[in-house]
C-alpha cells in the first residue's frame, strides 16, 4: 500500500443542523449517530486498518482549535498537525496549505482529503475504494470518490463518469461535474446509471495538485504560499498568516481545480455514505421504528410517523404529527416540516441578522479549560455553572465592570486573588471584587464545579483583561 497522508477538513459551521450545531460548536464536533464519538473522531477512526498512514493534518477554524485538539488527543498516529485558518475560505485554500506543507517533506506524497463531518457505515468498502484510488493517484491522477446513488437526491452535486481506465480496476475518467439538479433531472441521472453523487473526498499527489492549482487558480496558490511562509507555531497549532490567507479567493476544490483539470478520475464507492447535510439526511441515516420515527433523548410519541425527534435537556412529547423534525436544546427548539428542512439556513441567517447568541454558542459554552453554562440572568447580575477540568486553569485576568462570587460545589480549587493564593473546597466560597487581578485553577484529579454569581453594570464576556494565559488567547 502506498504511504498516505490524511488531510481532514474541519472548517465548516454546520448551520443546516441548527440548533444542535452552532458556529462555535459545529456538527463535526458532535456525536450524531448512535455513538459516543463525534463525527471528527469517527473520521480519524476510519483510517484504522489502512497501511502506512502518516501523521494526519487537520485544517480547522481558529475558533475550534481547542475542541479539535481535545477530541483528537488519543489515536494511533500521534497528535495530528493542526493548521488554523484565520478566516473561512472554502475548501480549495484549506487543501492548498495542507498540500504545501506535505510537499515540504515529500512532494510526491499522496494525500487523502476527507471532510470531517460525513458518515460512512461500511469501513471495509471505504478502505477498498481508498486502496484503488491510491494506485491511480500515485500515477498522477486527481481522484475523487463517487457514491452510487440509491435514489434521486436533489441536495448533492453529481459526477458523470466516463470510460474505464484500462490500467486500473474500478477507476473511470470524469466527464462532467454537475451542480445540484431538480427532481426530474435527478431521476434521469439515476435511471442512466452514468452519474454518481459527489462525496467531496479526494486523493492525489501533493505536487500534482499544486501543479494544477498553479495552472487553474494561481491566486489561491500565491496567497496560500504566503500564508504558510509567514505561519507561526502556537502551542500545538500552526497559525496561518491572517492577512495572506484572507487574500485568497474563496473557492471549493471542485470549482478551483477538479472541474477544470484533465487529470480527474473517479472511483465509485458503495460504503453507506452520507454528508449528514440536513436533519432529513440524519433521519434517513439513523435506525428507525416501525412508524419510521427516529427518537433520541427523553421522547414520548403517540400517533406520529416519519419524524425525527431529538431531546437534549427535557421531555419532548408529540401527538398526531407526520414527517416532522423536532430538535430541542436547552436554549432553542426547532419544529419543521421535513420537506422544508433545507431552509434551516434561512432561519439561521435571520437569527444572525438579529444578533442572537443562539447562532454562535450553546447554553453550555466550551472553553480550553472546561466549560460554563448560564443558569439565570437579569439586570446587573447573572449566575453561571463553571466546570474546570483537572489540571487546567483560567487565565490570570481582571474585569472593569463586574465583581464575582464563587461557591465550590465539587472538587477543590486554587484561587489567586491579588497577592493571595489559597485553596477552596466544597461548600466554601470566595469573593473577587471589581478590578482585582485573579485566577482559578483545578489542581485536583476530578472536575472542579462551582457556581459563579456576577454582579455589575456590564456582564458581557468581552469584559476580560488577560495578563497571562496557558492557551495563547490575547
Amino acid at each position: 500500500m502506498t504511504t498516505i497522508t490524511p488531510v481532514i477538513l474541519s472548517g465548516g459551521s454546520g448551520t443546516r443542523l441548527w440548533p444542535l450545531s452552532r458556529e462555535r460548536y459545529p456538527k463535526q464536533l458532535l456525536p450524531l449517530i448512535e455513538s459516543d464519538s463525534t463525527l471528527l473522531q469517527q473520521t480519524m477512526e476510519r483510517l484504522r486498518g489502512l497501511d502506512d498512514i502518516q501523521r494526519p493534518i487537520v485544517v480547522c477554524n481558529n475558533e475550534h482549535r481547542f475542541l479539535v485538539a481535545e477530541q483528537l488527543r488519543d489515536n494511533d498516529w500521534g497528535t495530528p498537525q493542526i493548521m488554523l485558518e484565520p478566516v473561512g475560505r472554502n475548501t480549495a485554500p484549506g487543501v492548498a496549505v495542507a498540500a504545501l506543507q506535505v510537499a515540504l517533506d515529500d512532494p510526491s506524497a499522496i494525500m487523502l482529503v476527507m471532510p470531517s463531518d460525513h458518515l460512512i457505515k461500511d469501513t471495509a468498502a471505504y478502505h477498498l475504494a481508498v486502496r484503488t484510488g491510491a494506485r491511480a493517484a500515485a500515477d498522477g491522477a486527481l481522484v475523487t470518490f463517487g457514491i452510487r446513488p440509491a435514489y434521486p437526491e436533489t441536495g448533492y452535486g453529481y459526477i458523470r463518469a466516463g470510460k474505464q481506465l484500462a490500467s486500473y480496476n474500478a477507476v473511470a475518467t470524469v466527464e462532467q461535474f454537475v451542480e445540484k439538479p431538480d427532481l426530474a433531472t435527478a431521476e434521469q441521472y439515476l435511471k442512466s446509471g452514468d452519474y454518481l453523487w459527489n462525496s467531496g473526498i479526494f486523493m492525489f499527489r501533493a505536487d500534482r495538485f499544486l501543479d494544477e492549482l498553479r495552472e487553474h487558480a494561481p491566486d489561491i496558490l500565491k496567497a496560500c504560499e504566503q500564508a504558510l511562509a509567514k505561519a507561526k507555531p502556537d502551542l500545538d497549532f500552526l497559525r496561518l498568516d491572517a492577512e495572506a490567507f484572507a487574500a485568497s479567493p474563496s473557492d471549493s476544490i471542485d470549482y478551483a481545480v477538479m472541474e477544470k483539470t484533465s487529470l480527474a478520475a473517479v472511483v465509485p464507492m458503495d460504503a453507506g455514505w452520507s454528508d449528514l447535510g440536513s436533519w432529513s439526511a440524519l433521519h434517513d441515516a439513523s435506525p428507525q421504528s416501525e412508524n419510521g420515527n427516529v427518537t433520541l433523548g427523553d421522547v414520548l410519541m403517540h400517533n406520529s410517523s416519519g419524524c425525527y425527534v431529538r431531546a437534549e435537556s427535557r421531555l419532548v412529547a408529540t401527538l398526531g404529527i407526520k414527517d416532522c423534525i423536532v430538535v430541542e436544546t436547552p436554549d432553542a427548539v426547532l419544529v419543521a416540516a421535513k420537506d422544508q428542512i433545507q431552509d434551516v439556513k434561512k432561519l439561521v441567517e435571520k437569527l444572525r441578522e438579529s444578533g442572537r447568541e443562539e447562532v454562535l454558542n450553546h447554553q453550555r459554552v466550551e472553553r480550553p479549560w472546561g466549560s460554563y453554562e448560564g443558569i439565570a440572568q437579569a439586570d446587573r447580575f447573572q449566575v453561571k455553572r463553571i466546570i474546570v477540568s483537572p489540571g487546567r486553569s483560567l487565565s490570570l485576568q481582571m474585569h472593569h465592570h463586574r465583581a464575582e462570587h464563587w461557591i465550590v460545589v465539587k472538587g477543590t480549587g486554587r484561587v489567586i486573588r491579588g497577592e493571595e493564593s489559597f485553596l477552596i473546597g466544597e461548600d466554601e466560597s470566595t469573593y473577587i471584587s471589581l478590578g482585582t487581578v485573579h485566577r482559578l485553577e483545578n489542581p485536583g484529579v476530578i472536575p472542579l464545579e462551582l457556581i459563579e454569581v456576577q454582579t455589575g453594570s456590564y456582564l458581557g464576556e468581552d469584559d476580560i483583561v488577560r495578563f497571562e494565559d496557558n492557551y495563547g488567547r490575547s
